[in-house]
């Protein structure tokens, strides 16, 4: 005979636990009441906590984060790596260079073949200082930035954790693979003696394993047109085959390697004087000053030589100060001095 289910039992043997459970409760009620405090004052730690922990793991970057920014610096200083957006961008506009003309076409051009998923070629801009070198990679991202190109960063120090930018770009691209191009900046780059990130820079440029995304180039700029210290002990360690032909030494064909591995070598150099005027001269008209006049004239020329070079960086500065004197001036109702 089948048995016929009574839920009867079932009802009566969980009043007689909820009556057991009820003084248990009670008890706790007052225990539950000190805690909440010390919840409430572990609240802001734990908060704390988590955006310490994001910092030191770092969150993996996705295609929205390039949406909102276009500048980025790559931080090792503490865990992995990660990408810290830059909220105010330097803009600079290239029309404003004068007098490197060829480099900024042959480095826009190239810029504009990596946006077009086209092939291109890493670079080394060279030169003297104030010359126009990082004010250059700044107007690239201020002409192209509405076409996806981006621009990453990184300290000479961090260089030895470029291998792993590459693969976080390339991995938070995948959905997007056309949509974004990236520029990694090396600012003022030069290497000494057995110094990191040489080598994972070299095997960033050329031979590495892993394959790098087709929309990632590397920028540097530097004084040195080879990045490395040459030494008289270096050069001395050529020698000459049989053969008339030239051989350079170990050490100084390791250090000419790296350079050898960027495929558009770029130089800017000091202006001569009636360049360097000509800068003067934008800048002022820039400021709303529609001429340089004979006294703007001679007062650029000893800003210079009390500067001991004539470069972009050095009329720039004079033109600000020209610009400053002669506006206040204005206010004052006498001529600038």
């Amino acid at each position: 005979m089948a048995r016929v289910y009574n839920p009867v039992p079932m009802k009566e043997e969980f009043t007689r636990w909820t009556a057991r459970l009820e003084p248990i409760l009670s008890r706790l009620d007052p225990i539950l009441s000190r805690l909440d405090p010390i919840l409430s004052r572990l609240e802001p730690i734990l908060s704390r906590l988590d955006r310490l922990l994001e910092e030191w793991v770092g969150m993996p970057p996705g295609p929205e984060l390039f949406e909102r920014w276009q500048a980025f610096r790559w931080r090792v200083g503490r865990g992995t790596g990660r990408l810290e957006p830059i909220e105010a961008v330097a803009g600079f506009d290239l029309d404003d260079l004068i007098g490197v003309d060829g480099s900024v076409e042959s480095l826009d051009r190239n810029t504009r073949q990596l946006i077009a998923g086209l092939p291109y070629n890493d670079v080394l801009l060279h030169g003297e200082r104030g010359t126009g070198k990082s004010s250059a990679v700044r107007g690239l991202l201020t002409r192209h930035a509405g076409e996806g190109l981006r621009i990453v960063e990184v300290d000479r120090a961090d260089l030895a954790e470029l291998p792993r930018l590459l693969g976080v770009l390339r991995r938070a691209t995948l959905s997007v693979p056309d949509r974004y191009a990236f520029l990694i900046f090396c600012d003022d780059l030069s290497f000494g003696e057995s110094e990191l990130g040489f080598r994972e820079l070299k095997a960033a440029l050329e031979g590495g394993i892993e394959a790098r995304s087709g929309r990632i180039c590397v920028v540097a700029t530097s004084n040195r047109r080879h990045l490395v210290p040459e030494t008289m002990k270096e050069n001395r360690a050529a020698r000459m085959d049989a053969e008339g032909e030239l051989h350079l030494g170990e050490a100084l064909e390791e250090k000419l390697a790296l350079a050898d591995r960027f495929g558009l070598v770029l130089g800017f150099y000091a202006c001569n004087q009636s360049t360097y005027l000509e800068i003067v001269a934008h800048w002022l008209a820039d400021a709303g000053i529609p001429k340089l006049d004979d006294a703007g004239r001679e007062a650029a020329l000893r800003y210079s030589l009390e500067r001991g070079a004539r470069s972009g960086r050095i009329a720039r500065q004079f033109a600000n100060d020209w610009i400053g004197r002669t506006r206040l001036a204005e206010l004052s109702g006498s001529l600038p001095r």
